[in-house]
């Protein structure tokens, strides 16, 4: 799906929400904005890094520091554990001394609620353990902005709260969460949600958040 004349502005601590059908953009935009896919024209701002004009290894350590991704089917490793799965994160990017990383993701799986399941393969977690684990896995570099692709996408009702709760928890601690979705009913968790079809936006006057509060993330 082509982007077609996108202008966004997230401020930092803002929870939005990118609400649209399937095919409508959704996740090309999370691509882009992350720099997996790569745009053929205009400016991508992550704070103050140009994310448009970085090369594909500095794109990859880049994102490893700052952006913490969550996918809908979880992309957990099988044959590693959950704790070695949160523990990637800092391996790739050399965060925290060796010796730090398995604490770490102890303690973020235990804040998560799955500390119990550290040890386990993720074929023996449920859909909602496998999710809460690719937050924790998302965490694991402390990064200040957090985008999820559909994350209650595979998820029971009962579940899927839980992980908004989580995420507003997140958000009330100072991250920033953009969240692509084509759920309308968790639209009390957002601060703000955009509609997209076909490749643009059909609310543009809600795209731009206050120049003169916070750190600006820019698409």
């Amino acid at each position: 799906m082509a982007l077609k004349s996108i202008s966004l502005e997230i401020r930092e601590g803002e929870f939005v929400a990118i609400i649209g059908k399937s095919g409508s953009g959704k996740s090309t935009l999370m691509n882009v904005m992350t720099g997996i896919d790569h745009v053929n024209s205009g400016e991508i701002l992550i704070g103050a890094t140009p994310v448009h004009t970085l090369k594909q290894s500095e794109l990859a350590t880049w994102r490893g520091k700052n952006v913490g991704i969550i996918f809908q089917f979880f992309q957990l490793l099988p044959t590693l554990t959950i704790a070695e799965n949160v523990m990637l994160p800092m391996d790739f990017c050399n965060m925290y001394l060796p010796r730090e990383r398995r604490p770490r993701a102890i303690t973020l799986l235990e804040k998560l609620g799955i500390g119990d399941q550290a040890d386990k393969l993720p074929s023996s977690l449920s859909g909602g353990q496998q999710q809460r684990a690719a937050i924790a896995r998302a965490l694991a570099n402390d990064p200040q902005i957090l985008v999820a692709d559909e994350p209650t996408g595979n998820l029971d009702t009962e579940t899927a709260n839980s992980i908004m709760q989580l995420f507003a928890q997140l958000v009330a601690e100072g991250k920033t969460v953009l969240m692509v979705t084509h759920e309308r009913d968790y639209s009390h968790y957002f601060s703000r949600s955009v509609t997209m079809a076909d490749g643009e936006f059909r609310n543009a006057a809600e795209l731009i958040s206050d120049p003169t509060c916070g750190r600006q993330y820019v698409a």
